[in-house]
């Protein structure tokens, strides 16, 4: 199969849509990160994403739609915080599960009673979900565990001859996956952490918890279970109160003939004089828009990645400690 990356124009949208209605999937962006897309109402499309993607059978996906998409006919809507929630966040990156109508295959949800839903802000994405107009499911466009990709390049390289078309629309503004939100309870709980952070929908609805995840639990939300993110090369994660030991190491690993590479925020990097230092910026947004991109450069480069961790979890950070702990811890 020949993959084309195609510029999102009217005519790769009607490409695209005509491989979505023939059951097949395509790489689509958002502004979090690239995904692969099926039809949520087919079971054919649904299987060839858990195929090309070598995803696990009991890892749920994530249904997009655009903004003008009817989610009463998809799930129920139990309590009145949830408007409030989609007024302030959505379109953006915010997934809310809910109970589910199923009527998305039992495929996407794994055979559970819950459905994650978003709408992407992404302009290209709401294009390309309004041209189909129906709900399409989707997990990362890349294999399974790698690091998310948030460049139609990045899924070209992991998909080339899987899919036939990933539309191209930038590098993604976000850089990691979608904040996930249980909204089936009288108070939201965060499943992911994400860009939309536990202070800010407490601001709005007054109350938020963060989801304990065991490994007996259903799983109701991607990227709560498995190893996840990881870079083709070895990596290791020190705290920023172990920056002596990080040296330490990255210098054990150069006399052992492997090229290290350094992943910190630009205050951090300071730290590491003329080391090789794969600098992720000084915000907390910043750094999240640039961690995967910053990880798979870094594989491409490095023999090992030594990543410095956030001063804290609290805000985004906890979203980027996520990340940096399945993908380098």
């Amino acid at each position: 199969m020949q993959t084309l990356i195609e510029k999102i124009t009217p005519e790769s949208l009607e490409k695209a849509k005509r491989i979505i209605l023939d059951n097949g999937v395509i790489g689509m962006p958002t502004e979090t990160v690239y995904g692969l897309a099926g039809n949520g109402f087919s079971a054919e499309s649904v299987k060839k994403i858990y195929q090309v993607k070598g995803r696990p059978s009991d890892n749920p996906l994530i249904c997009h739609v655009h903004s003008g998409y009817d989610l009463n006919s998809l799930v129920y809507i139990e309590h009145d915080y949830v408007y409030d929630l989609m007024k302030k966040f959505m379109p953006g990156p915010l997934t809310l599960v809910f109970r589910s109508k199923g009527v998305i295959v039992k495929e996407a949800t794994c055979g559970g009673d819950t459905l994650a839903i978003r709408m992407p802000s992404h302009e290209g994405c709401q294009r390309f979900l309004e041209s189909v107009n129906l709900p399409i499911v989707a997990p990362s466009a890349n294999l399974s565990k790698h690091t998310s990709p948030v460049k139609a390049e990045h899924v070209y390289q992991d998909l080339n001859g899987k899919i036939p078309l990933i539309l191209d629309g930038g590098k993604c503004s976000g850089g990691i996956e979608s904040t996930v939100l249980d909204v089936t309870g009288e108070i939201p709980r965060i499943l992911r952490a994400g860009l939309v952070t536990q202070e800010m929908i407490v601001a709005v609805v007054g109350g938020c918890e963060i989801a304990e995840h065991k490994e007996t639990d259903k799983v109701r939300s991607p990227g709560v279970k498995y190893s996840h993110y990881k870079p083709r090369c070895e990596t290791k994660l020190f705290s920023v109160s172990q920056i002596d030991q990080a040296k330490k190491f990255y210098l054990e690993s150069e006399e052992t003939g492997k090229k290290a590479y350094v992943m910190c925020s630009n205050a951090v990097a300071k730290e590491f004089g003329a080391f090789n230092v794969l600098n992720l910026g000084d915000t907390e947004e910043e750094i999240a828009f640039n961690l995967y991109d910053k990880l798979l450069e870094g594989e491409k480069k490095a023999d090992v990645i030594i990543a410095i961790s956030m001063p804290d979890e609290k805000g985004v950070n906890m979203g980027i400690m996520n990340r940096l702990t399945k993908s380098c811890g």
